[in-house]
């Protein structure tokens, strides 16, 4: 029994850790759900919510990533779906394992947000996986980060919270395309999957 005890404290511990944190990315869901109904410029009310859908949550899309940030990078215009373009500049390249894969990834910055105060610390990750077209939105999906989570060259990225743009639910918004360099080539089976309710039209 004493040779038991610790595997099943073990399990015990894996176990209470993996509720936990479905609890949390429960938590994060409802919020982003809800910012649908507080924003004014939303494409979705209360009633189209039930027509979003989520991959469990995987502690295993959760990743300590390496920082390394980039110097004098210059402005440039990133395509958006409607045909314009916003401008941003690449702030740092960061790598990780995920699923026993070296990944590397850039990080954006908008600079019409770096402008304002509330947003100066808003870092932007746009990517494409295998899963687009077919689980999940075929233009790709985004998550945030924040410059202040970095500590000592290293920041966190949870794909779980990988959510989609407006585009996937209607036309009429200018949401980037995630640039080429963050196409990867596996499935990322985390975060948001692909709308079910009819697309909308924006005036």
């Amino acid at each position: 029994m004493r040779k038991l005890l610790p595997i099943l404290l073990l399990f015990i511990s894996i176990n209470t850790f993996a509720q936990n944190y479905a609890e949390q990315i429960a938590k994060h869901r409802e919020n982003y759900k809800q910012d649908f109904i507080k924003e004014s410029n939303s494409p979705l009310k209360e009633n189209d919510l039930a027509n979003l859908h989520f991959y469990d949550a995987d502690s295993n899309y959760k990743v300590l990533a390496n920082v390394e940030l980039l110097k004098n990078e210059k402005i440039f215009k990133m395509p958006t779906y409607d045909g314009t373009s916003k401008e941003f500049y690449r702030f740092a390249k960061i790598s990780f394992d995920l699923n026993g894969k070296q990944i590397i990834m850039t990080l954006y910055k908008n600079v019409a947000l770096a402008g304002n105060p509330i947003y100066k610390d808003l870092l932007f990750l746009p990517f494409t996986d295998e899963t687009n077209n077919q689980v999940t939105y075929g233009g790709g999906r985004y998550i945030d980060l924040s410059s202040k989570a970095i500590l000592d060259n290293k920041i966190e990225v949870d794909f779980n919270k990988a959510y989609n743009p407006y585009c996937a639910y209607s036309d009429g918004y200018r949401c980037p395309v995630p640039p080429a360099e963050n196409d990867l080539q596996i499935e990322i089976k985390a975060g948001e999957k692909l709308y079910t309710g009819e697309k909308k039209h924006r005036n």
